[in-house]
């Protein structure tokens, strides 16, 4: 996680609202319990809010910011912000050393105003970074149902059952 650090700072400093989610999510959770789960990236959910996902882009300022199969348009200003929310397209930060993250306004099951509401703070190299409740990350995956996410909750039901009977309600 630690080569998320700088963009969690990046994001802090500019005030960002958003959530980690995804397995990376799951795993800050599994860590106190020494279990780690594998995955290339991470996922955040943003609000549907423009002026926020602008500060978002400019935190990422350092990556390549990419939405399908090509850059995200320029100039990267409100207007284009208000139209990626109306889509609830997604993007995708990279910095070509291996630090993938895809940032999303929407989450299976849930709103980013449910999931704020509920967030668990872990700090990570000294930022507190906001992350969605174990159960919620669980549920979110199974509403999915996807087969890549059918298979890590299958692979790993029992350690993500040992980890739900700890997380408080």
């Amino acid at each position: 996680m630690s080569s998320f650090a700088p963009l969690a700072r990046a994001l802090a400093g500019r005030g960002v609202r958003y959530l980690l989610i995804g397995v990376s999510g799951v795993n800050l959770h599994a860590h106190a319990a020494g279990v780690v789960f594998t995955t290339q990236d991470r996922d955040l959910l943003l609000p549907l809010d423009a002026d926020n996902l602008l500060l978002a882009w400019e935190a990422c300022e350092a990556c390549e910011l990419v939405v399908g199969k090509g850059p995200l348009d320029r100039p990267r200003d409100l207007e284009l912000a208000q139209r990626v929310v109306e889509r609830r397209a997604s993007a995708t930060a990279r910095d070509g050393a291996g630090l993938q993250v895809d940032l999303t306004l929407e989450m299976a099951g849930f709103s980013f105003e449910d999931v704020w509401r509920e967030r668990v703070l872990f700090l990570l190299d000294e930022v507190e970074v906001p992350v969605a409740r174990l159960k919620q990350l669980v549920l979110s995956k199974a509403a999915l149902g996807r087969a890549k996410d059918r298979l890590f909750l299958a692979t790993h039901e029992e350690a993500l059952r040992q980890l739900l009977g700890t997380e408080e309600d």
